[in-house]
């Protein structure tokens, strides 16, 4: 859910320092020890938000929460970039903004911040490409997916196909994002700079 590196998979701000069962011990005895059943959370979404919460469809039983081992958050939440705010895509999306308490004013100030700052540090990959530096454009490369709210450079790059993009990202975003850039995950044409400096 977050793709950042050891961040909270739920809220992908703070640093996961808690282990969160994603189906409750209370529900699910048997997987309490299911390596699967195991996510890096902060402390906030672990104890705070969800705790045991594991909302289900009624009619289906189906839970309603993303899962973020087997499902991209992006088929079920938007988030809407220069607000920070997501929006729900799905009922899926809606629990999970409401469960983990995504729509928190921190969170959302967060992701605007990440969007400038992403903003910044494409802009100098694109010059660290151009100068020829190679090694030091793949290191801000791995920095950016290191980041807190990882899901905010996600989103920019899913936002390159919609309609409208120029309204959102600045024209020179857009082309190192569609032409240099690349994301695991969702991997686009890429100028990689570990290959050219070989």
């Amino acid at each position: 859910m977050a793709p950042g590196i050891e961040r909270c998979m739920y809220c992908g701000d703070s640093l996961g320092a808690a282990i969160d069962h994603f189906e409750p011990i209370k529900l699910a005895p048997l997987r309490a020890f299911d390596w699967l059943n195991h996510f890096l959370a902060c402390d906030y979404c672990n104890s705070n938000a969800k705790r045991a919460e594991y909302p289900c469809d009624p009619s289906t039983g189906e839970c309603l929460l993303i899962d973020p081992s087997t499902e991209d958050p992006h088929d079920h939440l938007r988030l809407i970039l220069r607000t920070g705010r997501y929006r729900p895509r799905t009922p899926k999306g809606e629990a999970t903004i409401s469960t983990f308490h995504l729509y928190r004013p921190q969170l959302e100030q967060a992701r605007r911040d990440a969007f400038e700052r992403c903003g910044d540090m494409l802009r100098g990959y694109a010059r660290l490409l151009r100068s020829g530096e190679h090694q030091r454009a793949h290191g801000r490369a791995e920095a950016l997916l290191r980041q807190p709210h990882a899901d905010v450079l996600y989103a920019m790059v899913r936002t390159l196909d919609s309609p409208g993009v120029s309204m959102v990202l600045d024209e020179d975003i857009i082309e190192i994002l569609g032409n240099r850039f690349a994301v695991p995950g969702i991997w686009r044409k890429a100028d990689d700079p570990a290959s050219a400096s070989r």
